[in-house]
């Protein structure tokens, strides 16, 4: 099954709002929330992907003629490429009808790690999307990454203790849903947290923590203090914050900042090979890929989450080649412009 294939399939079952665009830019669905679109005037979106767009590499032929290496080592697991789902949630309200949350989970993780990569997996105010989570990650030997909303503290322990008994190499939280509006005035309670009461929360995770939603020095090195693993440089696809800057503008930055002290991802807008390779050159380990793993599995189950990450990996491997770079490591801030 190509990707095309699964673009055209997604069409005819993906729901009212999402149009399976070529190109996930935003631009089709605006601010269309339910649906995929952004908050507010639904620029972010479409921010996101332009601000990749802008940057330029820089083609270097004249290397050694060999073998590209993609593959990614986090947290004592080893993937082939440096490329995850992102975690998405309510699915019949955003995207119709075809999966429930449990349903997209179940097929999106195992065939993440068939492909050699992994998902991080969404959260709801309804337990049994966790609960379900948990148990597609567990069917998959622990290769898959639970993300928690920033629900209260007891609410959290129950939630760690799914992620233990999954097997879960890591967990993370995306901070930054505290700005979903159905999260707002929910039971459990849900919100954004002190570095104290983070503190709290890396502890009871019991295994590498990962915060999701940082988008500035300052948040990045709250983070650290609060003893995350890893962050994930991350606006929320534009769903939380209106007028908020694209995460390549701010990806940098906080690279800078941070060092080699935690593991760094980004997401928002990065859409193809080219792009994975221009935010490993701006400072990220990893990227997060998240409304085209709904199209593909919308599009074609596991024959289409097979499919778009074949095409990202064969992208950024190319593009690696082209610029003179073999692994990783080699990737340099050279590499761009």
């Amino acid at each position: 099954m190509t990707y095309q294939e699964v673009l055209e399939n997604a069409r005819t079952c993906i729901g009212p709002f999402c149009k399976a665009c070529p190109v996930c830019n935003g631009k089709a669905c605006g601010n269309k929330v339910p649906g995929p679109g952004a908050k507010g005037t639904g620029t972010v979106a479409i921010q996101n992907y332009d601000a990749w767009q802008k940057i330029s590499i820089n083609m270097d032929t004249i290397c050694e003629n060999k073998p590209v290496d993609t593959t990614f080592e986090l947290f004592g697991q080893t993937f082939k490429y440096p490329i995850f789902a992102g975690p998405v949630g309510a699915m019949k309200l955003h995207y119709g009808d075809k999966y429930d949350d449990q349903e997209y989970n179940s097929i999106l993780v195992s065939a993440c790690a068939d492909a050699g990569i992994a998902a991080f997996t969404g959260d709801g105010t309804n337990p049994a999307v966790m609960e379900g989570a948990t148990q597609a990650i567990k069917a998959a030997g622990g290769k898959g990454i639970p993300t928690i909303k920033p629900w209260d503290i007891n609410t959290l322990k129950e939630k760690f203790a799914l992620v233990k008994d999954s097997g879960a190499f890591a967990a993370a939280m995306d901070i930054d849903a505290a700005g979903l509006p159905f999260l707002k005035n929910q039971t459990p309670p849900a919100g954004s947290k002190s570095v104290e009461e983070l503190k709290e929360v890396v502890q009871a995770a019991g295994v590498p923590f990962i915060l999701k939603g940082i988008m500035t020095v300052k948040g990045a090195l709250k983070a650290k203090e609060a003893g995350a693993s890893a962050i994930v440089v991350s606006n929320h696809g534009g769903r939380v914050l209106d007028q908020c800057p694209p995460t390549a503008e701010v990806l940098p930055e906080i690279a800078e900042a941070v060092g080699k002290d935690m593991k760094i991802f980004v997401d928002g807008g990065i859409r193809s090979g080219v792009d994975i390779l221009k935010a490993l050159a701006l400072g990220a380990d990893a990227v997060l890929i998240g409304r085209p793993f709904v199209t593909a599995v919308y599009g074609g189950a596991e024959e289409g989450v097979s499919a778009l990450a074949e095409k990202l990996s064969s992208e950024l491997a190319d593009a690696m080649a082209m610029c003179g770079v073999h692994s990783l490591s080699e990737i340099t801030r050279d590499v761009v412009r």
